[in-house]
């Protein structure tokens, strides 16, 4: 802590100390008191999390998918999202190409983690939509 931050007391202390001064205490009791963060680094953060200005993989293999999964499969299916244990979740919304999609999974994987940035994809969810 450097010397141009004030100290920081506990709820409990600071509940005291407006006691004795006779201050009104106005903050909620479930209120958490966090240190203020610079407004350029938390809108960076959320930049990243939420992937904006940014190519997200899912994006990429949006791009991508004619060539991934073949024009035909490509028309009746489209790629949602990757969970965070890997797997790419794919609508398709024929149950011929749902089961043509669901026998080739194996080697979409391979296609898939070929491309840039999508190397954590593990898995194939394909699923009726």
């Amino acid at each position: 802590m450097s010397s141009e931050e004030p100290k920081t007391f506990s709820r409990q202390a600071e509940n005291l100390i407006a006691a004795l001064r006779r201050v009104p205490d106005t903050t909620p009791a479930r209120m958490k008191k966090r240190p203020t963060k610079e407004l350029s680094s938390l809108v960076e953060e959320l930049m990243v999390k939420f992937q904006i200005g940014r190519d997200s993989p899912e994006q990429l293999i949006r791009d991508n998918w004619r060539e991934l999964v073949g024009p035909a499969n490509a028309h009746y299916s489209h790629a949602v999202q990757i969970d965070p244990r890997g797997r790419l979740t794919v609508l398709a919304g024929h149950a011929v190409v749902r089961n043509e999609l669901f026998h080739h999974r194996k080697t979409i994987v391979e296609r898939i983690r070929k491309l840039p940035g999508c190397s954590h994809v593990r898995e194939l969810n394909v699923r009726a939509g």
